[in-house]
């Protein structure tokens, strides 16, 4: 009985490079949580903002995890969430919640399947295609906004996307659960997924064994746009109001964390609940790095090595 209930967790730290996002994600929390004690890092509400910060990040994190297993990668979703603030905020005060809800969807939907149409037909590789969306997107925004905030006035919206909450509870925290519920299931339990991390694993392969590539790699970039108009939704919802600038940077954290949880930047590996952790991790340091009191270039600096420092120890020694 000692050596089956001792089995698991020898198996785990056997594997300690797999595992390094749930060790470090630990051990970054034991330091901060005995270093910044008296600076209320351990209080609930802080402990909560956390998650409210972190959230569409881990939104569009589960989505790029999709796309980075499949080999390929997606440098618009911040600017794609920034256009969709705007969108849903201007709908809203026109056709009502429902109408920005579907304004959104349609924002995510449409990019999405222009750069997969880019990626997959023209041969466009998703590198130039969403680095070019990038500018195209923000520049959308900024044009049909004329630059400025468009508040949403809609209560129920806000609260269902972003604003609202169960008792302590914030709403954000069910739009994560949901979202990676949904994302770990398609990865893990569903053909779609195994079509996906066959074609990152090797396209000539899984195009010789009957997978169409094309429609996969096409499908998680519309995937990924989704998610990001999603983040958009839940920005807007939470600051009440839709601003260009929102998104603004965020496709390196969402990179970022989907890299620490475990996906390969080269394709054929991904999980769902490692991005979530590197999600979260993401958004405890940048918590504790305030609460420490450092400048924002300090925190730049901090941040970044650590960063590297997770993933270089994540890597399998060749």
């Amino acid at each position: 009985m000692a050596k089956a209930a001792t089995a698991p967790a020898g198996a785990f730290f056997a594997n300690w490079r797999q595992n390094i996002i749930y060790i470090g994600f630990v051990v970054i929390f034991v330091i901060f949580a005995v270093t910044l004690n008296d600076k209320g890092f351990l209080n609930p509400n802080n402990l909560l903002n956390i998650v409210r910060q972190t959230a569409m990040i881990a939104v569009m994190a589960v989505a790029m995890t999709f796309v980075l297993s499949a080999g390929e990668i997606d440098l618009s979703v911040g600017a794609v969430a920034g256009l969709a603030t705007v969108t849903v905020a201007m709908a809203i005060s026109v056709a009502g919640p429902l109408g920005g809800v579907l304004a959104g969807l349609a924002t995510g939907l449409a990019v999405g399947m222009f750069n997969g149409w880019l990626t997959t037909k023209i041969g466009i590789p998703s590198f130039l295609t969403t680095l070019a969306m990038m500018g195209i997107a923000k520049g959308v925004a900024m044009w049909i906004s004329g630059t400025a905030a468009v508040p949403i006035l809609s209560p129920g919206y806000s609260w269902v996307f972003g604003g609202g909450s169960v008792g302590p509870i914030p709403v954000l925290l069910f739009w994560i659960a949901l979202v990676a519920g949904i994302g770990h299931i398609a990865l893990r339990r569903s053909g779609f997924g195994r079509r996906v991390l066959a074609t990152g694993g090797g396209e000539t392969a899984a195009r010789y064994s009957g997978i169409d590539t094309a429609s996969i790699k096409f499908r998680v970039l519309v995937l990924s746009s989704c998610a990001a108009a999603l983040a958009g939704m839940l920005y807007a919802g939470r600051l009440q109001s839709g601003r260009f600038q929102l998104g603004e940077g965020d496709e390196l954290s969402v990179i970022a964390a989907a890299v620490l949880g475990g996906t390969s930047l080269f394709g054929g590996k991904g999980t769902v609940i490692g991005t979530i952790v590197g999600a979260m991790m993401i958004g405890l340091i940048n918590n504790g790095l305030i609460l420490m009191g450092l400048e924002f270039s300090q925190q730049l600096i901090a941040r970044g090595g650590i960063i590297i420092l997770a993933v270089a120890l994540s890597q399998k020694t060749r």
